[in-house]
């Protein structure tokens, strides 16, 4: 976290730098610029089966809050069903990952201390050069205290 004050503001719905991601896209809602480094907000709608590969964040803890939809969260060996409402907290240095349920699902990302913003933001540029494997994936995730641990599944990058 910084020292200086973060001023108050307030986004609308709808507010947010858009993100675009390929096949989903994702809205940052406050970033540690924002937050005095405190935490960062993003809102990702994704598509049905979608997820990420497990991976792990070294330097924060991110919590998931399901707005809309079902999402299979993986935690270590364990598998947890969370539909709308449901809300997941991951310390850093848990392995995780998720797959999106059976219809379109929003949900909320909280990092604490603010991060992740770099990474999509990377991501999204590769995505839109056609520049995105497994190997440029990996040293994107590596930049931003991300590890990844398992496969990349089909239609993630």
């Amino acid at each position: 976290m910084t020292d200086r004050p973060s001023p108050a503001f307030v986004l609308l719905p709808g507010q947010g730098r858009d993100i675009e991601l390929g096949n989903f896209r994702m809205s940052l809602k406050a970033s540690g610029d924002d937050t005095g480094g405190a935490f960062s907000l993003l809102e990702a709608e994704e598509p049905p089966h979608f997820g990420p590969p497990m991976h792990i964040h070294h330097d924060a803890a991110e919590a998931f809050y399901v707005v809309s939809g079902e999402y299979v969260i993986f935690i270590g060996d364990e598998e947890h069903v969370c539909p709308a409402g449901s809300f997941v907290y991951i310390p850093a240095g848990a392995p995780h990952g998720f797959r999106v349920g059976a219809v379109p699902s929003r949900k909320l990302n909280i990092y604490t201390p603010a991060a992740m913003v770099g990474y999509f933001d990377e991501l999204a540029a590769a995505i839109a050069r056609n520049e995105m494997d497994d190997e440029t994936l990996g040293e994107i995730a590596a930049r931003h205290g991300m590890e990844v641990i398992g496969p990349v599944p089909e239609g993630y990058a």
